[in-house]
Parts: C-alpha cells; sequence; structure tokens
C-alpha cells in the first residue's frame, strides 16, 4: 500500500462526513426558502469548510504522489469537483465527492456490495437531482417546479425514464441536471444487471465446479474399489496356488504302501 492509499484509507470516512455535511447545509435553504439570515449564512460558512476540506484531501493526495501528472489525469473528476462548484449552479458536484468516497471503500469488493451500493447511489442522486431541480427552476419564468416536493416527484420520473411530462425544466441548468440524471439512472441500471449477470455466471461456474468435482471424487472411489478387488484377487490366486503345491508335495492321501519284496 503505497501513500496515497494509506492518506485515502484515513480520510475516507471523515470526507464522508464533510460531504453528508455540505448536503445538509445545501439543502436547508432549499427545502425550507424561508428560513432566517443567521442559519442561512451558517449554511454559506459550511458549504465552504467542506469545499477546503476537499481541497486539502486533493493537495495532500497530489502531494503524496510519486507521479503526480499521472494523478491529475486520472483524477479529473476530483478536480472539477473542486474547481466547477465556484460557479452557484455547479455547486452540487460536490456531493459527487460522496459517491467517490463510497467508491473507495467498494471498489474492493463491489460485487458483494452492489445492492447497497446501488441503493444508496440511487437514493442519494434522487434526492440529489430534486435538491438542484428546484434551485434551479423555483422563481423562473413558466417554470413547474416551485417546491422541493415538485423537484423529487420530477427526479423520481427521471430517472426512471418515465416521464409523465407534468413537471419540467425551463431553464439552462435545469436541463443539464435532467441529462445528468438520466444518464446517472441508465448507468446505475446497467451497473446492476451487469452485477447480477456476473453472479449468475458465477453460480453456474461453482455449480458445475461442484458437479466436477464430485465426479471425479467419485472416479477415485472406483479406481480404490478396483485396486482392493485386484488385490483381493491377487491374494485369493496365490493362496489356491500355494494349496495346489502343498497337496502335489503331500500326495494322494489313503494310498496303498509300496512292495517290499517279489513273491
Amino acid at each position: 500500500m503505497d501513500r496515497v492509499e494509506r492518506w485515502e484509507e484515513r480520510t475516507q470516512w471523515p470526507l464522508a462526513a464533510a460531504a453528508v455535511v455540505f448536503l445538509v447545509a445545501y439543502a436547508i435553504p432549499i427545502v425550507w426558502p424561508d428560513i432566517g439570515s443567521t442559519l442561512r449564512l451558517v449554511c454559506a460558512f459550511l458549504n465552504g469548510a467542506t469545499w477546503i476540506a476537499f481541497g486539502v484531501d486533493y493537495v495532500v493526495r497530489l502531494v503524496l504522489s510519486r507521479r503526480r501528472w499521472w494523478f491529475v489525469r486520472h483524477n479529473l473528476l476530483d478536480l472539477a469537483i473542486l474547481v466547477l462548484p465556484v460557479l452557484r449552479p455547479l455547486r452540487l458536484l460536490r456531493l459527487l465527492a460522496l459517491l467517490r468516497i463510497l467508491n473507495r471503500t467498494t471498489a474492493s469488493s463491489l460485487r458483494g456490495r452492489v445492492v447497497t451500493y446501488a441503493v444508496g447511489a440511487t437514493s442519494l442522486v434522487i434526492l440529489c437531482g430534486g435538491l438542484a431541480i428546484t434551485d434551479a427552476e423555483r422563481g423562473a419564468p413558466g417554470s413547474t417546479i416551485s417546491s422541493f416536493g415538485d423537484g423529487i416527484w420530477w427526479s423520481v420520473v427521471t430517472m426512471t425514464t418515465v416521464g409523465y411530462g407534468d413537471t419540467y425544466p425551463v431553464t439552462v441548468t435545469g436541463r443539464f441536471v435532467a441529462i445528468a440524471l438520466m444518464a446517472t439512472g441508465i448507468t446505475l441500471v446497467g451497473i446492476v444487471t451487469a452485477t447480477l449477470a456476473s453472479w449468475l455466471t458465477e453460480r453456474v461456474s461453482e455449480l458445475g465446479d461442484e458437479d466436477s468435482a464430485a465426479t471425479r471424487a467419485e472416479v477415485r472411489e472406483l479406481r480404490d474399489e478396483i485396486r482392493r478387488l485386484r488385490d483381493d484377487i491377487a491374494q485369493d490366486r496365490q493362496g489356491a496356488a500355494r494349496s495346489v503345491e502343498r497337496a502335489i508335495e503331500e500326495g494322494p492321501t489313503g494310498a496303498p504302501p509300496p512292495p517290499t519284496g517279489s513273491s
């Protein structure tokens, strides 16, 4: 395990907690738009603090990496999470850090935890989509999404590709959120389907291996039995041969004695 992996192992849960804090701080002004200025300021402070925490994590991993350009090229999403949320419509991208951190803990055994991962990721994406669309569409001219409830409903029907058409985005930011949500929904369905197919294939292979192992064991038992039968037959033959040899040496029993002289 190199230095970057050790750092990621130590910080994955604190960063996950920071992402949850950001989610709560981001959601409060959207769900309850009439909150006071003090609470709104606290939420803004927490948003900034979590952004700094993710920035520190990225910089430390970059410094610890032995191949820094390789690290930058293979962690472009982490860089986007830091740079793009400076723009207000894209600040929800920080929540991608939570999925990235969850991916660190589940990548090694994703298939074994696929149900938990898929359910958690789906719930998180629906919640984030509802928050993002409400933030983007509320107050826009001609908007059909004016509350958090409308946003969640739109997020569910969009992610499941149902699309009733009763609510829809009218802003550019809202349409980008819709594109991301639809792509995420298709991706999650693909992940679950591929993992299920992989599991079924593995189960069939395991059953085939078990049948083959049982067949090989039965063949070995038959070989051992045949070997024992051969040994028994060989021993019986040897015993019979010795009996015949003794009988020949002793001669016929009850035979008349040989003559002692002529008359």
